[in-house]
Formats: C-alpha cells, sequence, structure tokens
C-alpha cells in the first residue's frame, strides 16, 4: 500500500556567497521578495500542497529562518495594544502555517548529505524535497511539488521535477536521461548526471529543485562517495537507485524563479510586485520613473528552450557495452538532438513507433533500425 507525502525537507544550511555581503549575517533563505522572505514562499508552496511537517535543514547560522515561523510574544503584544490587527493576524497565520523543525547539518558536505541529516525525521515514509532557491508560480493550477506528488501517489516511485534548460546552462544542474514516455508530462529516468558538461549530457532536461522520494533514497546516501564538487550529491545517489527501482521525471508546469541568482531575484522583485494588487501600481511608477513607456500591447512571451536528448546511453560505457546498443537506442543516437517528448514517444517496447518525426526516424531504419 503506497503511503501518503506527509512531510517535506528543505535544505538552508549554504552560505549564500553569491549574495554577499547582505548574506555576511542574514541567511539568503530570509531575503524577501517585496516583503516576504524567500523561505516563506516556499513553505507555502508546500503547504499549499498537502505537506503536513517540514524538516529545516540549517547550519548555526540560520536562528532567524526558524525565528521567522516560531512565536514572537514581545511583538504580538506590541501588535495589540496598537490595535494593529491585521499585521497580528498576518504573523500568527505565519506561526501557525505548518508543524516546522530544524536540523543542522554540522559540517556542509553537499545537498545529499543535507538530505541524509533528516533521515530520523523522515522514517520510513516517502517525503518531498524543496530547495530554497527555487520559486515556482503556476498560476491557476496546481503547485509543482503538488504535481510531482500526484505522480508518486500513482507510480509508487521515487520523481523529480524537471523542465529544460538552454544549452549552455546543461552544466549547472543535474540532468535526467529519460527512457520510457508514461505520458506527455511524466517519463521514467534510465540515469542521472549531475552538472554534466554539455557534449556528455544526455538530454537537456534539468532537476530543477522539487523532489519525491522514497525513503530507500537514505540507504544510497548513507555510503555514498563524494561526487562533483567534492561534495556528496543527491542527483548520485538518486541514480543508483534507479538502477534497483523506477524512478520518474515530471516535467512541472510554472514559472520558475531561481532566486538564488542576481537576475532570477531581480527578475521574480519586479514580476511579484506586478502580480499584487497593493504594490502593482508602485512598481508601474518607479519603471516609468526610469523611462519605460507603459504599452497597451501584450507583452512578448519569453521562448523557453525545447526538450532535447542527447545520448540514451550512460557516457561512462564501455565499448562493449556500446557493441550492445539496442535498435531504437542506435536510431535515437542516429536523430540527436531531437523533442524529448517525441524521442521518447518513440521508444516502447524495444521497437519504435509512429512519431511526428516519421521521416526522420526512416532515415534511422535505413540504418538498420526496425519500426
Amino acid at each position: 500500500m503506497k503511503k501518503k507525502v506527509r512531510k517535506a525537507v528543505i535544505p538552508a544550511a549554504g552560505f549564500g556567497t553569491r549574495f554577499l555581503p547582505a548574506t555576511k549575517a542574514i541567511p539568503k533563505e530570509m531575503l524577501p521578495i517585496v516583503d516576504i522572505p524567500t523561505i516563506q514562499y516556499i513553505i507555502e508552496e508546500a503547504v499549499a500542497s498537502g505537506i503536513e511537517e517540514i524538516c529545516l535543514i540549517t547550519n548555526s547560522y540560520k536562528q532567524s529562518i526558524e525565528n521567522h515561523f516560531d512565536r514572537s510574544f514581545e511583538l504580538e503584544e506590541k501588535l495589540k495594544a496598537s490595535n494593529d490587527l491585521e499585521h497580528l493576524q498576518m504573523i500568527e497565520d505565519i506561526t501557525d502555517m505548518v508543524n516546522v523543525v530544524s536540523v543542522r547539518q554540522k559540517t556542509p558536505k553537499g545537498l545529499g548529505h543535507a538530505i541524509l541529516c533528516a533521515r530520523s525525521f523522515v522514517g520510513d515514509e516517502p517525503f518531498a524535497v524543496l530547495l530554497g532557491d527555487d520559486i515556482v508560480v503556476n498560476r491557476g493550477g496546481k503547485r509543482a511539488i503538488r504535481q510531482l506528488m500526484d505522480v508518486y501517489e500513482e507510480t509508487g516511485a521515487s520523481v523529480v521535477g524537471v523542465q529544460p534548460v538552454a544549452d549552455e546552462n546543461i552544466s549547472k544542474y543535474g540532468i535526467i536521461a529519460p527512457s520510457k514516455a508514461i505520458n506527455d508530462r511524466v517519463m521514467e529516468v534510465s540515469h542521472f548526471v549531475e552538472k554534466p558538461a554539455f557534449e556528455n549530457a544526455p538530454s537537456n532536461m534539468a532537476i530543477l529543485g522539487r523532489y519525491v522520494l522514497s525513503p530507500d533514497i537514505f540507504n544510497k546516501l548513507e555510503d555514498q562517495q563524494a561526487g562533483k564538487g567534492n561534495e556528496i550529491q543527491l542527483t548520485d545517489a538518486i541514480d543508483r537507485l534507479a538502477k534497483e527501482e523506477a524512478v520518474y521525471a515530471c516535467q512541472f508546469d510554472g514559472n520558475r524563479y531561481d532566486v538564488g541568482d542576481r537576475k532570477g531575484f531581480l527578475q521574480a522583485q519586479v514580476e511579484f510586485a506586478l502580480n499584487r494588487d497593493d504594490t502593482k501600481e508602485a512598481m508601474e511608477d518607479i519603471i516609468e520613473a526610469l523611462g519605460y513607456v507603459k504599452s497597451d500591447k501584450p507583452a512578448p512571451v519569453e521562448e523557453k528552450p525545447a526538450c532535447k536528448i542527447f545520448k540514451t546511453t550512460p557516457v561512462n560505457e564501455t565499448a562493449a557495452d556500446q557493441n550492445k546498443t539496442s535498435q531504437p537506442e542506435a536510431a535515437m543516437k542516429a536523430v540527436e538532438p531531437i523533442e524529448a517528448a517525441q524521442a521518447i514517444a518513440g521508444i516502447s517496447n524495444g521497437s519504435f513507433e509512429e512519431t511526428a518525426i516519421a521521416s526522420t526516424v526512416l532515415e534511422a531504419e535505413e540504418e538498420g533500425c526496425q519500426k
């Protein structure tokens, strides 16, 4: 019987060096988007998705995060005395939002090690992981982590959240190698590569800060060797897990803001302010004062990268392994890169089916691949 996903782990132990000097004294997770700390957006997503308990992985410099979600008796009494009931309700809602506990990562050994620190909190239950650098907005639709939780409830297997990234950004992320399409958003994954060079990447589909994991991941993390950056990488442990049980990827809907990057942080400031009734007019006035003229024309839609598959076999395969490449894999290599949704749809029970790239597939067939 599949267990409900009730718990979430939010790693928040990084030093935030990209935002120095501000993060010398203030945790990067407490830097506000307009007037709300970034960590609060992450926790609100978890709570709105049905998460009941949250574990923050912190360090000795992050007490202010814990304080933000705790009671503040002096402030509450001051607000009561001044009859500021609106702000009183606001801070009480933050405190009552969800049960939050914290565990310290005593030594910075990487994301995988941070997740391992939550083992006693998680126990034998499946759990969500939300990274604090990624805010995802899906207006009118399901939250990003809820989309992954739905996939877990259908499959009973670990799920990572992915979106395509530009080729020049591939080396910044963990990248998946899809092997089988379940539907237009969900695919089974054969292996994972942590921050590969572009020429070694199996696809351009990057893991972007959202996971639902089986508790079996802890057995992998426990003896996981250091990888990229001499750190224990979560992606490496998931790759090992995928060799023993199914692991899926879900291309989640929503706009992602990388608030761990200065450009993404500034973009979030502007867009969030423009989408709030109480700050929209002020932000429009600021933009106009800077010399930008308001237009009645709709804003241009930012073109997002298409999903592409470059390889279907691990980059460290041996020559003997290459000789054993299956016919579908050979066809995939013959037509790289192609849109991933079409590529994966072409793999079914070891043979190609009809796809939108029929002419390309036919060219591959001429090289010895059967349909």
